[in-house]
Parts: C-alpha cells; sequence; structure tokens
C-alpha cells in the first residue's frame, strides 16, 4: 500500500447531488478510507468484469476490508454487448440475491461498459441504491464516469435506455492505465481530443504537442490530460446536469460515431472511442460543407487525430453492403432527436463548437457518402 499518494479532487456541484472526483496515483490501495465516510451502511457489492477483476478486484477488496467495509463481487464478461437488457437483468439479479438493502452501495470497477450498465442498475434496484465509480479506463476516467450518465444499448441505437443517476464519488486511479491494451488508450484519448475541440482551443494545441505522451503512458502528461478533461465535464455537467442545452456539445462526433457502432452491432469491430473519432471529422467535414468552419481547421483536426493512431475514416471497416441512407436512419434514432430533428454537434473551428438541428438532409447524406466512397 502507498501510504504518499498523489492526487487531486474536483468537485461537481450539483446541489444534495454533489459529490468529489478524485484522481491521482495509488487512489485503489486507498479506496476504503475515501469511500466509507460516503456509505450509509460499511457494505457494498463490486461489480467488475472478467478482464479488469483478475487485476483489480483483490486489491480493491482488501483496501475496503482494512476500512471495515464488506463487500462481495458480481463479475460481467467484457465488451460493450454486456450493455444490454439480458445483462441488466442478471446483474439487478445477482444483485438481490446478494441480499442488497437500501443502505448498500454498488461500486463499478471497470471501463464505460461496467459503469453504465452498474449505474443502470443502482439507479432501478430497490428504487435507488447509492453507487461510486471506480473507472480503469481513459475513456470512462475522462469521460464516462463522470456526469451521472447510465444505461444500455438495444437493437435500435446506443444508450437509448437509462436514467441520469450522480455516483457518490468518483475514483480515478491512474496507474491503472498501465495495463490497458493500447488500442484503449486510444480509444479513450478520442475523448480527450473532444474537449479541446468542443470549447478549449489552448488545451488542443497542448495535446497537438502532447497527445503522444498521454498514449504512451508519460504520467505527467496523463495526469494533465485527465484532470483538464474531467474539470471542463464537471463545469458543463453542474450547468446542465440532464443535457436540456450546452451540455449536448460533449457529444461531438457521437451523432455520427453512434451510428457508425450501430451499424457495426456495438462490439470490438469499432471501440466508441474510435467511432468519436471518425465521427468527430464527419462533424468537421459536414461544418466545413456548410461553410461554418475553415477547411484547415477540419484538417488540423483530423491530423492530430491521425498522427495519434486513430481510424478518421471508414478504411479500417469492411463497409460491403453500407449505404448513406442506412448509417442517416440510424442517427434519427439518436437520443438527441427533436420534433423529428437531428441535433447535431457542429463547428465554427478548433474550439467553437455548437449545437444546430438546420443541417440539411442531402448534405449530411453527402458527407456520408463521401466518407463510404474513400473507405
Amino acid at each position: 500500500m502507498n501510504e504518499q499518494t498523489r492526487h487531486e479532487t474536483l468537485r461537481v456541484g450539483l446541489g444534495d447531488r454533489s459529490y468529489d472526483i478524485v484522481a491521482g496515483e495509488g487512489i485503489l490501495d486507498r479506496a476504503g478510507d475515501l469511500i466509507a465516510p460516503l456509505l450509509p451502511q460499511p457494505r457494498a457489492i463490486v461489480v467488475t468484469d472478467d478482464i479488469v477483476g483478475p487485476l483489480y478486484l483483490d486489491r480493491l477488496s482488501a483496501a475496503l476490508e482494512r476500512s471495515g467495509i464488506a463487500s462481495d463481487a458480481v463479475t460481467l464478461p467484457s465488451g460493450e454487448a454486456t450493455k444490454d437488457f439480458s445483462h441488466l437483468e442478471k446483474l439487478i439479479d445477482d444483485l438481490l440475491a446478494a441480499r442488497i438493502e437500501r443502505g448498500t452501495t454498488v461500486i463499478a470497477l471497470g471501463g464505460g461498459v461496467i459503469g453504465d450498465i452498474t449505474g443502470f442498475a443502482a439507479s432501478i434496484v430497490l428504487r435507488g441504491i447509492p453507487f461510486v465509480q471506480i473507472p480503469t479506463t481513459l475513456l470512462s476516467q475522462v469521460d464516462s464516469s463522470v456526469g451521472g450518465k447510465t444505461g444500455v444499448n438495444t437493437a435500435r441505437g446506443k444508450n437509448l435506455v437509462g436514467t441520469f443517476y450522480q455516483p457518490r464519488m468518483v475514483l480515478a486511479d491512474m496507474a491503472t492505465l498501465d495495463t490497458l491494451p493500447r488500442r484503449q488508450v486510444l480509444a479513450g484519448y478520442a475523448e480527450v481530443a473532444k474537449y479541446g475541440l468542443i470549447s478549449d482551443p489552448a488545451f488542443f494545441a497542448w495535446l497537438e504537442k502532447n497527445g503522444a505522451a498521454v498514449c504512451n503512458g508519460n504520467r505527467e502528461a496523463q495526469s494533465h490530460a485527465v484532470l483538464t478533461s474531467c474539470a471542463t465535464k464537471a463545469t458543463i455537467v453542474a450547468e446542465d446536469e440532464r443535457e436540456n442545452g450546452r451540455r449536448a456539445l460533449l457529444n461531438l462526433g457521437h451523432t455520427f460515431g453512434h451510428a457508425l457502432e450501430a451499424q457495426t452491432g456495438f462490439g470490438d469491430t469499432l471501440l466508441h472511442g474510435e467511432a468519436v473519432a471518425i465521427g468527430m471529422v464527419m462533424a468537421f467535414n459536414l461544418s466545413v460543407r456548410l461553410g461554418l468552419c475553415p477547411e484547415k481547421d477540419a484538417q488540423r483536426a483530423k491530423a492530430h487525430l491521425e498522427a495519434i493512431g486513430l481510424p478518421v475514416g471508414l478504411d479500417r471497416l469492411d463497409t460491403a453492403g453500407w449505404t448513406a441512407d442506412a448509417l442517416y436512419g440510424h442517427m434519427t434514432l439518436d437520443k438527441k432527436v427533436a420534433d423529428g430533428r437531428i441535433t447535431f454537434v457542429l463547428t465554427k473551428g478548433v474550439g467553437k463548437s455548437f449545437m444546430t438541428q438546420d443541417a440539411p438532409r442531402d448534405t449530411v447524406l453527402a458527407v456520408l457518402g463521401e466518407a463510404l466512397k474513400q473507405a
């Protein structure tokens, strides 16, 4: 156990639902001490997956035990396919079989899939029990663990069923990033880059110089990237918890990206972060076609994502049989559709994103068609 942990604390200000994000190294071994004051009773159920569990479950369980917290564990299969109703039902049954009470806390130990499905289960079982996020991937540390979005996918689209349900705390131990496969690191980096492209051109410029260091395990660079991303999201969530306005800007690239994920079946063929990277390039291309964004800014965004090693087009995918109309059809099922109109996050340049429902269907189809042609 490392007593000399280095960490920083960020506050998500949501009134009586406010909570801290604690990020740094050695956090996992201090989890019990950090969580204990927040628990209604000294009992927790840890939900993890079959990849993360063998790496970190024993350490977390020992940390909880040192703080007098009894714990049991539920292990789910890893991967996006776990975010469905059948696994949600099994998770809830396992929680009930463990004889949980309303004071029992559920701890999500894993990436975005585990965080999303665990948060959803916690929000509905016994009409709501406390939960804590311990994200172990770059993507979940900078994005999905913060803000209270929970949910599962359906055959018709991504995250179409879920709740807003805030955790009691988020504990991000950046040492867990050391065990991530490089593909997962890069997928998480797409969400980091997103924050710069949305509203922070200075951060994006920093990433252009330091992004490779973030992906290559430089702890100082990783810490800055994670904390900057979390600070941005915490501020936006505090202003717009339920995505009625500005929070929707966090979906830059997601309307396109979710359509690609739906087309590929929400599996390992295309990871969420990879889809977001391609989606952000498409959003910039659409913005250029509409005369909103300088071509040089679109090229700059694409060049950086490509230099990092992320996909920026469909050339890595088997797109045989794909059509622009089919992809557009997936987009019409997006959660942000209002009055039958698709909400897009577009941009006037790096760090200048905005929302609109005025993107003409033909122009969107042209962007999709061009991407398919280049695949």
